[in-house]
């Protein structure tokens, strides 16, 4: 439970990061939030499977800075990129 949040939490930080960093990405506070969330929720769990020796220590109860900062990372770079992606195509389209 504690990684799927480390994941969204991260991931709507990352997605409001790339929304504000270009405005050719951003889709607005809440836009950029959901996208955000979602993306940092799929990379994150998409991550354990890909790593299995991260998932290995989190289903142990040995969750170490190592294993947290993936969680970190995975997430914020999964909601950056998410939005990056959707503020791209919502601009291209219009």
């Amino acid at each position: 439970m504690e990684q799927i949040l480390m994941n969204l939490i991260a991931g709507a930080v990352g997605g409001n990061a790339a929304g504000k960093a270009s405005p050719s990405f951003d889709l607005g506070t809440l836009g950029n939030t959901i996208s955000g969330l979602v993306g940092g929720g799929v990379l994150g769990q998409l991550i354990p499977i890909l790593l299995p020796a991260i998932s290995a220590a989190a289903q142990g109860g040995n969750l170490s800075v190592g294993g947290v900062l993936t969680n970190l990372i995975s997430g914020g770079a999964g909601g950056a990129i998410l939005t990056a992606i959707i503020g791209a195509l919502k601009n291209k389209a219009a």
